[in-house]
């Protein structure tokens, strides 16, 4: 029988996808496992294997269009299978002849063009498999997806079960489902902005898909998460001692380049592995926040928020309380390489304990970062610069970095929140701790 190709969900947040690239032409025999084709996300470039071995027909889905999660885009053929005889070019309405039980579903249902299915539909049912002719006419009819069952394959909806809803009045209308917490609207409309400013004095920039998702989870963050924000100074001359030290120290190693050393620790990665073993220290602190429990976590997962063309994105050392520095170091070089290539997994930059913001290196001295759900806390890091301090009565002159700690203030209170700030403080300013 044969098997269909879907737009797989490669991240948490992906209700649709773009496939960047095909590898494979129509009628190409090919291996399970070997490469079709590429999807563009909001975060990254993802290849996509064939889940069968066989001969690709019916290649449905477009290059550079968005494309649902869940959708069909190809069907693998077995030797000798017969194709179904609608081309793959045909309306989607053709796809309404065939039986909803068929053996071998025809593919001509994926086959219209899937622009066509409207963003908020695919929103409000991204979980949902069904055909865009499906889609369309339950929005057509204002009924909710989520609360049809499908005849199709694998659960699938077609037609039939959107008319048979529609019947039965056994589909709720998607306008009257109640929404768990009001949509944030914008203090001004598209239109109301525009009229603001001279016609001819700008330029209109579109959003792409990671600016809207980076917006979107912005806000989300703000609007449900209570932030309280604690700030200290911590002393860094001792850790940039230690730092020149281990790197002075560091042995060489041969690459296609020649010799070069086989870490080179910044003042990041550092602080990367500090917050980790503060969180160790404190371990009440290493917590996500869900309505029915607190998740308490075994280890600190650390978030490192990259900066990259068009928005930014966080991917995690994971075990940092149990790495090496040098370890973290190379570890971090590797990911945000990839991560502005476009080049992580999914699993690289999804999950987390919490999240280390550093704007050092800019010569902001302190600010307040906003937290990543389900993180419940994040540190901001500001640069470390000379400044007058008074020890023991005297005035002198130390090193000093501004550190800001944001927690969700349902998970991490402002005591509990001091406590894993000290404990980081302790570390950073007695870094010898760290190699220990």
């Amino acid at each position: 029988m044969a098997v269909e190709v879907i737009l797989p969900k490669v991240d948490m947040d992906m209700a649709t996808g773009r496939i960047s690239s095909w590898h494979v032409e129509e009628g190409a025999t090919v291996k399970k496992g070997d490469l079709l084709f590429e999807i563009e996300t909001d975060k990254a470039a993802m290849e996509i294997d064939s889940p069968a071995a066989g001969i690709v027909r019916n290649i449905t889905g477009k290059e550079g269009v968005d494309i649902a999660v869940g959708e069909v885009v190809a069907w693998i053929y077995e030797e000798g299978e017969a194709v179904a005889d609608a081309p793959a070019s045909a309306p989607a309405e053709a796809a309404a002849e065939a039986p909803a039980k068929a053996e071998a579903p025809a593919p001509v249902e994926a086959a219209a063009p899937v622009a066509a299915v409207p963003a908020a539909n695919v929103e409000a049912s991204s979980g949902v498999r069904a055909s865009p002719l499906a889609r369309r006419l339950a929005k057509e009819a204002g009924l909710d997806l989520a609360a049809i069952s499908g005849s199709g394959p694998k659960g699938r909806i077609v037609k039939a079960d959107v008319e048979a809803a529609g019947k039965d009045g056994g589909a709720k209308a998607a306008d009257a489902a109640p929404s768990a917490a009001p949509s944030a609207q914008p203090a001004m409309s598209d239109d109301q902005v525009m009229k603001l400013f001279e016609e001819g004095s700008y330029e209109l920039i579109p959003h792409d898909s990671m600016r809207k998702t980076i917006a979107r989870r912005l806000v989300e963050a703000k609007s449900s998460i209570p932030h309280f924000y604690l700030t200290l100074d911590c002393e860094i001359d001792a850790l940039l001692a230690l730092r020149k030290q281990l790197n002075d120290a560091a042995p060489k190693v041969k690459t296609e380049d020649g010799e070069k050393p086989a870490y080179k620790l910044s003042v990041n990665d550092m602080v990367i592995k500090a917050h980790a073993k503060a969180l160790a220290m404190v371990p009440e602190a290493n917590v996500s926040w869900t309505e029915s429990a607190m998740v308490k976590h075994k280890h600190a997962d650390v978030g490192v928020a990259v900066s990259i063309p068009g928005g930014l994105i966080t991917p995690i050392i994971r075990r940092a309380d149990e790495k090496t520095l040098s370890a973290i170091s190379n570890e971090m070089k590797d990911l945000a390489t990839r991560a502005r290539s476009r080049k992580l997994k999914a699993e690289e930059y999804q999950g987390g304990n919490t999240a280390v913001s550093n704007l050092g290196m800019f010569g902001i001295k302190d600010f307040a970062a906003v937290i990543n759900p389900p993180h419940a806390t994040i540190l901001a890091v500001g640069a470390g610069e000379q400044r007058a301090v008074v020890k023991d009565g005297e005035v002198k002159v130390a090193t000093v970095m501004s550190v800001t700690l944001s927690t969700d203030h349902r998970a991490v209170d402002g005591a509990l929140g001091a406590e894993l700030l000290a404990a980081f403080k302790q570390v950073i300013e007695n870094p010898m701790t760290m190699l220990v």
